[in-house]
């Protein structure tokens, strides 16, 4: 898998297809693999006549493990995504991210409109609004002995997620403590963006999606029936959803 600095930083990625690119930002203890390939991402979108981008995200995956807090702010990871794009000579873009990678796909629209095509944010509702729940926990529970010493039914998830995905789990605890990048409400009101945002019906993580629609001028919500955080991501109704919006936006 090729590579590409940011601040100093190896940071994986994958570049495939030709035609207008998306670039897909995976989420928290997840990879590009797991999020975006194995789900058949890549192959639905450039069946769709798209160039297909994806980046393992600082922590996780094949990119270079941190084990400060301070170096995984969601701000950190969108200039992570924008390097990538200038690595690529890439001027503009749609981007999809799911759940953290909804956050940061959050703060790309409002902060570099003019490099974003449209932005997809999926598996997050009004939770961009606050932080991360239970985040002692998971980060406690991902470093704990093992996953039967945890009580707290998220962590005891997000364990057995790192674990099914052979993750660095100390890099994990690391970002799950750093400080969030909270999104200011009043700032939503100036993407300009074509945005959809997509969530399962079942999601208890994501918050609701029509709270955060009504916050962004012209977002469109795509409920994904009876799937839950995880089982959405690869979802038809969610793939087919993405590909009629990305046919609509300008």
């Amino acid at each position: 898998m090729p590579t590409f600095s940011s601040d100093g930083l190896d940071l994986a990625y994958r570049d495939e297809g030709e035609g207008d690119p998306i670039l897909l930002i995976h989420g928290f203890a997840s990879n590009l693999d797991v999020n975006w390939v194995g789900p058949g991402w890549f192959d639905l979108l450039k069946a769709d006549g798209r160039r297909v981008i994806a980046i393992d995200n600082r922590g996780h995956g094949a990119s270079e493990k941190l084990y400060d807090p301070a170096f995984y702010s969601s701000d950190l990871m969108a200039e992570d995504a924008l390097r990538l794009l200038d690595h690529l000579d890439i001027a503009r873009a749609d981007v999809m991210g799911y759940s953290m990678g909804a956050r940061v796909t959050s703060l790309m629209a409002i902060r570099n409109r003019e490099r974003l095509r449209s932005a997809i944010i999926g598996g997050m509702g009004e939770g961009l609004l606050r932080g991360a729940p239970s985040a002692d926990e998971i980060a406690e529970g991902l470093l704990a002995d093992s996953v039967d010493d945890i009580v707290n039914p998220t962590a005891k998830m997000f364990r057995r997620f790192a674990e099914a995905t052979k993750a660095d789990r100390r890099a994990l605890a690391a970002c799950m403590r750093a400080q969030r990048s909270l999104v200011d409400p009043e700032k939503l009101g100036t993407i300009t963006t074509p945005v959809l945002i997509a969530v399962g019906t079942e999601d208890d993580v994501a918050g609701d999606p029509h709270a955060l629609a009504r916050l962004i001028p012209g977002a469109e919500v795509l409920e994904i029936p009876r799937r839950d955080h995880n089982r959405a991501v690869g979802d038809k109704v969610y793939k087919q959803g993405v590909v009629d919006f990305l046919s609509r936006r300008p």
